[in-house]
Parts: C-alpha cells; sequence; structure tokens
C-alpha cells in the first residue's frame, strides 16, 4: 500500500463533496477514480494534493500520517499532479516554464539536460529551448508530465489526461505511464473514457453523490456496468432519427483571418454550408484553429461581410449580440471566463445570452424573475447539480457547468448552433444526454456546428465530417462513408479541395 484513504469528508455550503470515502492505492497500480460530474473526484484529488484540507478523515503514505497544508509539501512527500487544464506561460520556454513550478531550479543549461534525458528515457521527447506557444496540445502536455517527474514523484495524479490528444498521441501516453508503474510509481487516473480505463487501469474506484459505492478491476467489467455504477441507473445512448434536410441556413465563403496574437492560428480559406436540420462535425488536434474559427462564425471576431451568410444575408461584419438576434447562438470551449462569467450567478449568466430569445427584457427593464426560471428550467432539464440558481458559476465543478452552458443554448433552439467541445469533462450519461439534445435540435430544423476532438463523438451525431489542420478545413465527406484511416488522412491535412467553384 502506497496511499490510504481513511473516512475523508469535506463539506461546503450547501454541499458535501466528499462523505467518509476510504480506499487504497498500491504500489506501482494505476488506479482509476471514476465519477459523474459533481462526484466529488476533483475535491478528493485536491485533498491528496494539499489544496483543500478534509474536514474530517486522515491519509497514510507509506503507512505515515500525511496530511499536507500546501502542495509544496504534497510534492516534496512524493505526490505530483497534471491538472486538466495547463497552466504554462505562452511566452516563456518549456525549461523556463518548467523551472518555474520547481522549488529550487538548478541552472537552465542542467536543466535543458535533465529534460531531454527524462524525456527520452519515458518517450516524451521535449526541446526544453522551445517557446510554449509553438506546441501542440499534446506536447503542452508532455511538458506537464515531465515537470511532475523531474521530482521523482512516488504518486502522479492526472486528471482527464487525453482530453486534447489524438488517439496516436495517447497510444505514446499510455506506454509512458505503463513504464512507470513498471519502474514503481503509482498512478490516480481520472476520465471519463472508460475504454480507457479498461485497458490501462489494474484497480478503479467509483464515487457518487460524494460517496465511494464500488471498487472493481475494469478489465473485467464493462464500459455499460462501469457506466451505471457511475449514475446509479441504466442510460440510453444517443439515438438518431431519419430526418430531411431544409435550406442552407449558414453559408461561408473563403473565410480567412489572419492570428490575433503569436500563438494564434490563422484561418485560412475556408469554405462550407450548413442546411437546416443538419449537423456539421469538425474534428481536429487542438491548437489547429477550432478557437479561431469559432469567434468568426459566432461574431467574437469580424470578417469581410461577404465571408458569412445567414439565409443568404450577409453576417460576418455583425458582432455576436446582432448574429444572435437572428438565432445564432455559440457554446466556446473555454467554459469558465469565456462561455460563462466566473462570478456571476446562473440567473445573471442567463441574462447575458438569452435577453432577446427567451424575451427577458419588458419596458427597458430586465425581468429577473423569468431569467430564474429560465435558469431553474435549465438546472432540471440538463440534471445539473447546484445547491440553487444563485450560485456563482465558478461554484459548479466542470461538467455541471458544462451541462448548464449547452443547456442554455440549445433550449433557446436557436436557428444555428455552433459549439465547440459540446461534452467536454462530462460523465458518460451526461455526454449521451447533450448528444441526444444535439440531435434532437437538428430534428427541429436548426443547423448545427459541432467542432470537437472526440471523434467517437462525431462520428455519432454528426451527418457531414471536416477535419481542421492548421487553419485549414479538408474536404468535407459524408460521416457514414469514413474509415478511421480517412479521418486520419484528413486530421494530417492530407485531403482538402474547395467546396465552392
Amino acid at each position: 500500500m502506497l496511499l490510504r484513504l481513511e473516512g475523508l469528508s469535506k463539506s461546503y455550503p450547501g454541499v458535501r463533496a466528499n462523505d467518509d470515502i476510504s480506499f487504497d492505492i498500491g504500489v506501482a497500480e494505476i488506479h482509476a477514480l471514476l465519477g459523474e460530474n459533481g462526484a466529488g473526484k476533483s475535491t478528493l484529488v485536491k485533498m491528496i494534493y494539499g489544496l483543500v484540507k478534509p474536514d474530517r478523515g486522515r491519509m497514510l503514505l507509506s503507512q505515515n500520517p500525511f496530511a499536507p497544508r500546501e502542495p509544496r509539501e504534497a510534492r516534496a512527500a512524493g505526490i505530483g499532479m497534471v491538472f486538466q487544464h495547463f497552466s504554462l506561460f505562452e511566452a516563456l520556454s518549456v525549461a523556463e516554464n518548467i523551472a518555474l513550478g520547481m522549488d529550487h531550479p538548478p541552472s537552465m543549461r542542467a536543466l535543458g539536460e535533465k529534460i531531454i534525458e527524462v524525456s527520452e528515457r519515458y518517450g516524451l521527447p521535449l526541446d526544453p529551448n522551445r517557446p510554449i506557444y509553438s506546441l501542440s496540445a499534446g506536447e503542452r502536455q508532455r511538458v506537464e508530465i515531465i515537470r511532475c517527474l523531474l521530482q521523482n514523484p512516488r504518486l502522479l495524479i492526472m486528471d482527464e489526461p487525453t482530453s486534447v490528444l489524438t488517439p496516436q498521441e495517447v497510444d505514446v501516453l499510455f506506454a509512458t505511464l505503463r513504464k512507470l508503474r513498471e519502474n514503481g510509481t503509482s498512478i490516480l487516473y481520472i476520465s471519463h473514457k472508460l475504454d480507457e480505463i479498461r485497458a490501462l487501469c489494474d484497480t478503479a474506484t467509483i464515487l457518487r453523490h460524494g460517496q465511494k459505492v464500488a471498487t472493481c478491476t475494469p478489465s473485467e467489467t464493462t464500459v455499460q456496468d462501469l457506466a451505471e455504477m457511475m449514475v446509479g441507473s441504466s442510460f440510453d445512448v444517443a439515438q438518431r432519427q431519419e430526418k430531411s434536410l431544409g435550406d442552407v441556413l449558414l453559408s461561408v465563403k473563403n473565410l480567412s483571418s489572419r492570428a490575433s496574437d503569436i500563438g494564434g492560428i490563422s484561418i485560412q480559406d475556408i469554405s462550407f454550408e450548413v442546411r437546416a436540420g443538419e449537423i456539421l462535425g469538425i474534428g481536429g488536434v487542438a491548437g489547429n484553429g477550432q478557437d479561431e474559427l469559432l469567434a468568426l462564425l459566432s461574431g467574437e471576431r469580424m470578417a469581410q461581410p461577404d465571408m458569412i451568410a445567414f439565409q443568404s444575408t450577409p453576417v460576418a461584419h455583425l458582432n455576436a449580440s446582432d448574429r444572435r438576434l437572428l438565432g445564432i447562438n455559440s457554446a466556446p470551449e473555454d467554459r469558465l471566463g469565456h462561455a460563462a462569467a466566473p462570478d456571476m450567478s446562473l440567473v445573471e449568466n442567463v441574462a447575458i445570452t438569452a435577453v432577446e430569445r427567451k424575451s427577458l427584457v419588458k419596458n427597458g427593464l430586465l425581468n429577473w424573475a423569468k431569467a430564474t426560471d429560465y435558469a431553474k428550467e435549465i438546472v432540471a432539464a440538463f440534471d445539473v447539480r447546484t445547491p440553487h440558481t444563485q450560485s456563482a458559476a465558478r461554484s459548479l465543478s466542470g461538467g455541471n457547468l458544462q451541462k448548464f452552458v449547452m443547456g442554455r443554448e440549445i433550449l433557446q433552439i436557436p436557428r444555428v448552433l455552433i459549439v465547440n467541445q459540446p461534452t467536454w469533462g462530462v460523465d458518460a450519461a451526461a455526454a449521451a444526454f447533450i448528444r441526444q439534445a444535439i440531435l434532437n435540435l437538428a430534428q427541429k430544423g436548426s443547423a448545427i456546428i459541432v467542432i470537437s476532438q472526440d471523434l467517437d463523438e462525431l462520428l455519432e451525431i454528426s451527418d457531414r465530417f471536416a477535419a481542421l489542420n492548421a487553419g485549414k478545413l479538408s474536404d468535407i465527406r459524408e460521416t457514414g462513408e469514413l474509415s478511421m484511416q480517412d479521418i486520419g488522412a484528413m486530421m494530417g491535412g492530407a485531403e482538402r479541395r474547395e467546396v465552392f467553384a
């Protein structure tokens, strides 16, 4: 036994995040921590890493009392953590970023040599002198992992580590984690991708509503059984229905825009059309222009008027508010700070984006009662776990905030919906629900663009598929005719052609 948790409990106002949780993590074991959104996973690992102090219970590390008061103490004891959201400075080099996370960094030359040595040993090659802005999402994750490995951790905590990786990068990561296990390192692995859990992990502990409900061997448990243990009941996967497509609602022709900053991607000559009732899936590795494309389509960034048309009317010169008036809604990938204002309540976040389509203003004044009713409708329809609608957006878990943002946009029944990473960080049941809601919205006649790094998701719900690579869009093809080899070629930029003559 490396780490033992005994009766760990933690409560916040109105929420019991962890309730009497006990389990062991063995030496050289890859241990999965599973649970639906709001189950208490993040709070638990924050206690292990010294970010949160438990109300009750204790931890033993190698049979010795372990109660870190801050992450520095956890790192000194041999606990490393790779967070879901990278904490890297774009303008600094790999070595400079790693040095910032060290209590006593060596000289930059010595650190660079050590980075090369460790990265090559574990199959994660990195150039210590490259600036962060020039790295892909997978390479940035390598920086976070190497930063932890330089501390020689006994336990490595990984939170949704494959959410921004290609299938090939996932294979490399798994090879690295298995090598770490062979060398005696234990890994606590959090993921909603249950196929990965079954392939990689030795043991799984499942949390539900802040309590431990089961421990199992993933390789001996089906994906469906794991998912049902997480949510406490059975659930259905998204079901497509027969539909007929209507007129073109959104037309994009030769859309181009230069990168707005040094780390951005220029959008280059993108053209496509989306019809009423159609779902266009756009895949690609993170950092290939997804955020820039959504900004241009939503109106956060403007372009030449004739580059984007809604029902044949030019709209590329309109801002996001004006496009929302027309029924063009969007949900960006960054849910906290971009899709939602962190310190505003859920009701206030509703008011920001739904004023017109939900008629929340009367005689020039915001109808707070109506806005509150809409927030309650979202919470109920999308099973958002929150004490009340006056809770600040930042108080929700990432997955619950994702459900709220998606519900806020979908329930407005927009004419066009553009969304980036619709099910990012949500559990299997919630992901199935969101995908079904997107399919239902298309059935009602909305045109939908889903930008996602989850290829299974795009294959499940999209009618046509294209890949974004270095700001350029591949040929658009019917989803049903594609193989994974085709998709890999498209994501690598092997196929491109003009959609318009």
